[in-house]
């Protein structure tokens, strides 16, 4: 044996080329952090009032900043993306797709009570957290130098790269599927009559639509002016038509023209909404939230 064989064959397995780990290493780490700075905005400006979607959004936040910074700490801590480096990815990689499924499953079918609508940094956040598992699983699952040891069996790493392949698909499938069918709320539906019914909920008289439905007021709101449009219409559909009230509503009706040229309920001086966050008749979810841009209460049946 040459001098030349034994220092070759003698020395320490080669690392996986650089740009196989380094690439999706930051770029997954960027994508993480991305979405979390989306999701704390989000629950900054109202989400954290929401029961149980606030609180999970918090956690949402911390988990997403920690896991992005653990996956970039790595390149310091186990520069030759080792197992280390492989076991931050793997959980950036299910934590970005987990967040993702809750997001379909609260556009979709609601969760805990809440049903997200199709609004700008929602789709923003959903392809980043796409982004982002497709980029952490190719960190998890990328080749290891030919003279290093194989950290998971080649056929098995073929195996769980062909799944993530197709999860991905399933995801983003998923992902457009729940977001095209979601309601985006941009302007007021058409309508002609609006009833106005009292109903009594945990011992107040409160207004609601012929539907049983719980009204409110917003604080932006002015006797003649909405403040409700966009992202926020979509989560408190405007009350419309020719208003007429039956027994126990007292209030004085009204109308404002809204921007869209459709014409807005108002009950003492407060343009009427309802609230997407409630499942039926006889619920007051949104009763004090603090989203949308302000407070929002329901209506008392009383004039």
């Amino acid at each position: 044996m040459t001098p030349e064989t034994r220092t070759t064959t003698g020395q320490a397995p080669a690392p996986a080329p650089a740009w196989r780990t380094i690439v999706p290493q930051v770029l997954g780490s960027g994508l993480l952090i991305a979405s979390a700075a989306i999701h704390l905005d989000l629950y900054l400006t109202g989400y954290r009032t929401i029961p149980t979607i606030g609180p999970l959004f918090l956690l949402q936040v911390i988990a997403g900043f920690l896991l992005g910074l653990a996956v970039i700490a790595m390149r310091l801590l186990d520069p030759a993306a080792g197992l280390r480096t492989r076991l931050a990815a793997a959980m950036g990689a299910g934590f970005a797709i987990a967040t993702l499924g809750g997001y379909i499953l609260s556009v979709w079918i609601g969760l805990f009570g809440f049903k997200e609508v199709r609004t700008a940094p929602g789709i923003v956040a959903g392809l980043l957290e796409v982004a982002a598992f497709a980029a952490l699983a190719v960190l998890a699952l990328a080749p290891t130098s030919p003279d290093g040891p194989a950290l998971v069996p080649a056929a098995m790493t073929r195996m769980a790269g062909m799944a993530t392949g197709g999860l991905i698909v399933v995801a983003l499938v998923l992902f457009g599927v729940s977001v095209a069918g979601a309601s985006g709320g941009s302007s007021a539906p058409a309508a002609t009559h609006a009833s106005l019914n009292a109903m009594t909920i945990k011992g107040v008289k409160v207004l609601t639509n012929a539907q049983g439905r719980t009204l409110y007021w917003f604080a932006r709101d002015t006797a003649t002016a909405s403040n409700c449009y966009g992202s926020c219409a979509a989560y408190w559909t405007p009350v419309t038509g020719k208003p007429t009230a039956s027994a126990g509503v007292t209030g004085k009706l009204g109308t404002i023209k809204r921007t869209d040229g459709s014409t807005q309920v108002t009950y003492n001086g407060h343009p009427l909404y309802t609230y997407i966050g409630d499942g039926g008749p006889g619920q007051e979810r949104g009763n004090k939230l603090n989203i949308n841009g302000g407070l929002w209460y329901v209506v008392p049946a009383s004039g």
